[in-house]
């Protein structure tokens, strides 16, 4: 396991990424008042005077108190905390994660221009990319999510506006070697997204090439399943205005309250990684050694796809990963396989602090010759439970899905 950024940090005399994890987001700790950020809510704000309210149109893409919608002191607080995690200088937080992969695309895309997304993409991006980006006059192209820097070359147009990268990826956890890609992508003007939920604290997009890193906010930042935002966060001036002013446009907006209790799941997030980390590995080996299984999906396992890229790009590793079973099994047992788990709820979301279990098969929609692994897949998320329960419950779940042979 690679170790994370402690000694880097403390070398350029910063505070390592635990203890700043309780700072962001704060008036501070020497500060009179309450330790956390006020919750704001509000529509209307009013100014004493118009000097004081047209200097604050002229700073619409700051963090100016202007209109409601433009964000409160608890989004602010949010959005640097976000920053903050991520490398970046500048955050929006926007209504959902989809919003948070959607916005960003409709500010880089016009008619007539290409974007390129890996085969493995989160299936509600593909979605928005032949729906309604097609009917905008924008053209994407799939490509193989494990293509290297020539493969990408070859794809390159000059109409080519976007790179969109998602790694690991959707449900086969394919991690890419996003600094030999983004490199290319720069070489042909193109902008650089990426979907960065799974990497959260463990990858710094900013320092490998990215331009604009995406987060659905709902999962491990918020941490308990009971919130829904998302975030885009960038590191250069020009990017923040082409963001801003998206979001703006689109009129994006999340509720404060939500934003306050995202702010409550920063505080643990450190935490929470490191334990869902340690478990969701322990699974990982434990399941590689079962007599059902073909192969384990998941970046911190040698022969998973990408694991050379992980091992050298990330710090550490999040609690969702793939399990391919051998061909022997039909869909109906792996519904069997599951239905007999009374731990692991089903369900579509993770990074919340229960155990989650979803069939992938029939979730994955490849059109770029990437479809191919050999057996049905599910998708595992480890909660906080104790693993000793975990692999009791996925116990249960093998005795039936060997019933059903």
């Amino acid at each position: 396991m690679p170790n994370d950024h402690d000694a880097d940090a403390a070398a350029e005399g910063k505070a390592r990424p635990a203890t700043r994890l309780t700072q962001v987001g704060r008036p501070g700790s020497r500060v009179y008042g309450y330790v956390n950020a006020p919750l704001v809510r509000g529509s209307t704000v009013v100014h004493p005077d118009m000097a004081h309210q047209r200097s604050l149109y002229t700073r619409r893409h700051d963090q100016a108190m202007i209109y409601g919608v433009l964000g409160t002191p608890t989004h602010f607080a949010l959005e640097d905390a976000i920053a903050e995690i991520e490398g970046g200088t500048r955050c929006q937080i926007v209504s959902s994660g989809l919003s948070a992969i959607t916005t960003p695309l409709l500010a880089y895309l016009k008619a007539g221009q290409t974007v390129l997304i890996p085969d493995n993409v989160y299936g509600p991006t593909r979605r928005f990319c032949d729906g309604m980006l097609a009917g905008l006059g924008v053209v994407t192209t799939y490509y193989p999510p494990m293509i290297d820097a020539a493969g990408l070359e070859a794809l390159m147009r000059p109409e080519t506006a976007v790179l969109f990268l998602e790694s690991p990826g959707s449900h086969t956890f394919e991690v890419q070697d996003v600094p030999a890609l983004a490199a290319v992508a720069h070489a042909h003007g193109a902008s650089v997204l990426m979907d960065n939920t799974w990497g959260i604290q463990f990858f710094q997009p900013f320092a490998h090439g990215v331009d604009v890193s995406i987060q659905a906010v709902t999962k491990y930042i918020g941490g308990h399943s009971d919130i829904i935002l998302g975030a885009v966060t960038v590191a250069a001036d020009k990017d923040w205005v082409k963001i801003k002013d998206a979001a703006m446009s689109l009129g994006q907006y999340a509720s404060p309250d939500d934003c306050w209790l995202a702010l409550r799941g920063v505080r643990s997030l450190g935490i929470r990684l490191r334990h869902q980390m340690e478990s969701a590995l322990d699974v990982a080996r434990w399941l590689e050694g079962r007599p059902e299984v073909l192969r384990v999906l998941h970046p911190a396992l040698p022969g998973s796809p990408g694991h050379e890229f992980w091992k050298r790009d990330f710090t550490g590793a999040s609690s969702l990963f793939g399990v391919v079973l051998k061909p022997d099994y039909a869909p109906l047992a792996v519904d069997a396989m599951i239905d007999a788990m009374t731990l692991f709820g089903i369900g579509a979301s993770w990074g919340g602090y229960e155990s989650l279990v979803l069939p992938s098969t029939g979730s994955i929609n490849r059109t770029a010759g990437s479809g191919q692994f050999g057996g049905e897949i599910i998708r595992l998320h480890i909660g906080m439970e104790d693993v000793v329960d975990i692999k009791a419950d996925l116990e249960r779940g093998f005795a039936a899905l060997r019933g059903m042979e």
